[in-house]
């Protein structure tokens, strides 16, 4: 039965998801997701992104890992205007702690 995540938290952070897939075939969690970033939230976000390692939990799956960003873009580069919204994309792989 597939669950619908809508919520990730990184370092105590909650993030609203839009997409979300996960996989562990590599025998560590790597999870994907998509996430909409206002231009009000622009400086927060990106200010917690820049860790690049994160305490990763996904509640809706009881799922909570270390884990770093191996692969990151956005759709826009400068939100800094106001009145913009941008598409995050992000892949974190768990990593032994």
């Amino acid at each position: 039965m597939d669950v619908l995540v809508d919520t990730i938290i990184l370092d105590g952070h909650p993030l609203a998801i839009n997409k979300y897939s996960s996989d562990t075939s590599s025998g560590f969690d790597i999870i994907s997701v998509e996430f909409s970033v206002k231009s009000e939230e622009y400086h927060q976000v990106t200010t917690l992104l820049y860790a690049g390692e994160f305490h990763v939990q996904v509640p809706v799956e009881d799922k909570a890992f270390r884990g770093k960003i191996i692969e990151y873009s956005t759709s826009i580069t400068n939100l800094y205007k106001g009145g913009q919204v941008g598409t995050f994309k992000l892949v974190l792989k768990e990593v032994e702690e």
